[in-house]
């Protein structure tokens, strides 16, 4: 019987997830590399070390009835490689990485906001592709001469990992990955030259960009003992809405892991924000493309790795739940983890994390607490302004409940407190590995082994809802605590 087999690169593990023709996971494997952190708010990866762990992980899962592959990814970062080597010439420059911040700004004041907003949907900030790569190239020795003489390639993680799954023979990314890079233009489908003279990227850098179920290729034999085609790629979260089967205009979902992003599908229309949140692609299939707002949350899941690798408070992430549950309400201590700058509605990527409320009595349990509330709290923050801008254009229909994935989604605790602090039920899916879910389906589609859009999304299925038991005050009084806590971060 065919199975699919879902490559899900993160931005702290590399995944393969084998899934039947049914879609029901049949065996995972997953392997952390390393984070590198050269200077405050620099975070890199080794290129190897990805290729290394993800070939690892998807030699374990890949069988002989394997029909496909899809890709999944961490989006904006950055990796720049010689064609003729496949060798990169410099660390793969993480999505979090905050070095660019001065040339943003720059930009920014010299008025090119609003034509890069236009165009991408995004904001000038170094979380995005573009000013990564022209670092790259003004950093490392003769990098730009070799790019612009085409013997340099550029690539978010698919891109890297197609290219050397083929052996180098594609060169291509998908539509929702090419519109993270602040360099396409979502409006007409195609790299923009303008945009590209303004950040000093040769286009001779580029890939081709496909839809999310496409022909990317096929592995060479050497990998896995023969061709196998690689169908379908999206980038994380794009992966994650069609995993949660949020087709319609309206649906929301929020994944949880490294970060948090909640995305909001407003299909052919493209939804401008008010509240500084993100227009971007959700998917591209036969062609048509769905547009998304998008909240970005830098830290979420990894808050708590910091409770336990910064701070040495916990050794399992598990451990938060129970020490949240123990913990002193009364404390209201409240963590904004602004460790790489906070994202949206915000957008202050110099400001810094910080602990507030801190009594005597404050201890690791209190301190856990504060870490998952946190997670609530930006969510928050999103959902109210992605509401509105859906209500101020005019968008019918909008979803009352969130849907929700990822590592953090599995804790009732914090699934609770988001409920309740949302004030809206929380559904958490029966599968929820939706964001490797999403990019099995799009291979299994393409090869025609998988349903389409409509009948996909009618077999998606409930695990648990979790609906607000938090009186109203309270809650507003916790949300107030939350926005005068993050006014004083900025401003210190």
């Amino acid at each position: 019987m065919a199975n699919i087999v879902a490559l899900d690169q993160g931005t702290t593990s590399s995944r393969a997830i084998r899934f039947g023709a049914d879609l029901r996971v049949q065996a995972v494997a997953q392997r952390e590399f390393p984070q590198i952190y050269p200077q405050p708010g620099w975070v890199e990866h080794d290129p190897q070390a990805i290729w290394d762990t993800v070939l690892d992980c998807a030699r374990q899962v890949v069988g002989n009835d394997t029909a496909a592959i899809g890709i999944t990814n961490q989006r904006e970062t950055v990796v720049i490689w010689d064609r003729a080597t496949g060798r990169p010439i410099y660390n793969a420059i993480v999505w979090q990485d905050r070095r660019t911040a001065d040339t943003c700004a720059r930009l920014q004041a010299t008025g090119h906001g609003p034509e890069v907003s236009f165009k991408t949907g995004l904001l000038l900030d170094p979380y995005f592709s573009a000013t990564k790569i022209s670092w790259i190239l003004d950093h490392v020795p003769g990098a730009r001469a070799l790019a612009e003489a085409g013997a340099l390639a550029f690539g978010t993680i698919d891109t890297f990992l197609i290219w050397r799954l083929t052996g180098g023979r594609v060169h291509a990314t998908d539509a929702t990955n090419a519109a993270r890079t602040m360099l396409y233009d979502i409006g007409r489908g195609q790299w923009d030259a303008d945009l590209c003279a303004l950040f000093g990227v040769p286009m001779a850098l580029l890939p081709d960009v496909r839809d999310c179920a496409a022909d990317f290729g096929a592995t060479d034999p050497a990998h896995f003992g023969r061709a196998i085609p690689i169908a379908g790629v999206a980038g994380d979260q794009q992966a994650a809405t069609m995993g949660q089967a949020c087709f319609a205009p309206g649906m929301m979902k929020s994944t949880y892991g490294t970060g948090c992003f909640a995305l909001m599908n407003t299909g052919a229309r493209r939804v401008a924000s008010g509240h500084r949140l993100l227009t971007t692609i959700a998917y591209r299939l036969e062609g048509q493309v769905s547009y998304a707002l998008e909240g970005s949350i830098f830290i979420a899941g990894a808050v708590v790795q910091w409770l336990r690798d910064g701070l040495g408070l916990i050794e399992t992430a598990s451990q938060t739940q129970t020490l949240a549950e123990a913990a002193d309400p009364a404390q209201g201590v409240v963590i904004v983890p602004a460790f790489t700058g906070l994202g949206a509605p915000y957008w202050q990527p110099e400001t810094r994390g910080a602990v507030l409320g801190l009594t005597r009595n404050s201890g690791r349990a209190e301190m856990a607490r504060a870490a998952l509330e946190s997670v609530g709290y930006q969510t928050r923050d999103l959902w109210q302004a992605m509401r509105a801008d859906w209500a101020a254009a005019g968008g019918q229909g909008h979803d009352t409940v969130l849907r929700v994935d990822g590592g953090m989604a599995a804790s009732d605790w914090t699934m609770q407190f988001l409920a309740d602090i949302l004030g809206a039920p929380v559904d958490r899916p029966a599968v929820t590995e939706t964001t490797a879910l999403g990019a099995a389906w799009l291979a299994g589609y393409r090869m025609g082994i998988c349903p389409g859009p409509a009948e996909f999304a009618a077999a998606w299925a409930l695990e648990r809802r979790f609906e607000p038991a938090m009186p109203a005050p309270e809650r507003a009084a916790k949300y107030a605590r939350w926005q005068r806590a993050v006014a004083a971060t900025m401003a210190f």
